[in-house]
């Protein structure tokens, strides 16, 4: 606030009182490499290319600077990556001064402006030979010290801006380390080499959408089988309930369209037995407009209906037994038989 930097404490101080200030120096120099390596990047892309920054963003896996272009080539990419990494094995000095706010060398200066509250000197940051920029953030004393900057590509940004994601020092290091650990442990459930492991994944997804495709061919066969045998028998119930875990939606509405609801009350479920699942109140349009409500709050969930179904999505499949016995109580006491 002005020239005061405000530190926040969990619990007030007295005045005068000594502290102790514990500093996460990992932390702090990780923030370090990544907002010099911001600044370097920031300039060489202007001087390159004429991409201004606009803004950017310190996040905590990966940070991202947003530059004023419609888009980027990979060519650019990899020509801007490959200047800054050479400034870092140049070892150019980095050098903090503090500046009159009259001085005339400001209006030299790169900045998108000072805080409407700033008094006293004006702090710049500069990249020797590179780059000189107002900052009152932290940085490195040298750009050898960013160790490596990789870019990891860009990203659409917001009114035709584009976001280039980027990774300094330590982080580089960290995110191979990961890479490394993801292609061992695919190398191991692959059963070949990190070249194959692509066409590996390919082969996979294939096998894997035709076993889906012939997965659901069945349960529509086993849903129609279902609905037969029970319009097979000389004398059916008035209440049908079924749960299946591998079912769906579509097996649900089947065995609903096969039966017929305009004399059958049916309660069918998928999904977990006990959590959660999907379900399907079919029946006469009265009853299912009456009952659904209260057979989606019973299972903990939501739904909506029309034409004499109501269905949505459960979170307490384990009442399902409850749901039932309000069906049966329903049938009962609409049945002329009572």
């Amino acid at each position: 606030r002005g020239p005061e930097a405000v530190h926040f404490v969990p619990a007030a101080l007295e005045p005068g009182a000594e502290v102790l200030l514990s500093l996460d120096w990992e932390r702090r120099f990780d923030h370090m490499q990544q907002h010099s390596g911001q600044h370097l990047i920031t300039a060489v892309a202007e001087q390159m290319f004429g991409f201004k920054t606009t803004s950017w963003e310190l996040g905590r896996q990966r940070s991202v600077i947003e530059l004023d272009t419609p888009s980027m080539t990979a060519e650019q990419i990899e020509a801007l990556e490959k200047n800054v990494n050479e400034k870092i094995r140049e070892r150019v000095p980095v050098i903090v001064r503090e500046l009159a706010a009259d001085d005339p060398e400001i209006e030299t200066v790169r900045s998108r402006g000072l805080p409407d509250d700033h008094t006293g000197p004006v702090r710049v940051v500069d990249i020797e030979g590179v780059d000189s920029n107002m900052c009152c953030g932290t940085h490195v004393s040298n750009l050898s010290d960013l160790q490596v900057i990789k870019l990891l590509g860009t990203e659409k940004g917001k009114k035709n801006k584009t976001n280039l994601v980027f990774l300094v020092g330590n982080r580089v290091l960290k995110s191979i380390e990961q890479s490394h650990s993801t292609e061992k442990a695919l190398t191991s459930l692959l059963k070949n080499g990190p070249g194959e492991h692509v066409e590996a994944v390919k082969r996979l997804q294939s096998s894997v959408k035709l076993l889906q495709k012939n997965n659901l061919n069945l349960l529509r066969d086993i849903a129609v089988l279902i609905a037969q045998d029970f319009k097979s028998k000389p004398v059916q119930s008035q209440l049908f309930v079924l749960h299946r875990k591998e079912g769906d939606s579509e097996f649900m509405n089947i065995i609903a369209n096969e039966i017929g609801t305009e004399e059958t009350l049916l309660f069918l479920t998928v999904g977990d037995e006990k959590e959660a699942g999907l379900f399907l109140l079919a029946g006469p349009v009265e009853a299912v407009e009456n009952l659904g409500p209260r057979v989606a709050e019973l299972l903990g969930g939501k739904g909506a209906g029309k034409r004499g179904r109501f269905q949505g999505k459960a979170t307490k499949m384990s009442r399902r037994g409850e749901v039932q016995a309000l069906l049966q109580e329903f049938i009962s006491h609409r049945s002329p038989e009572v």
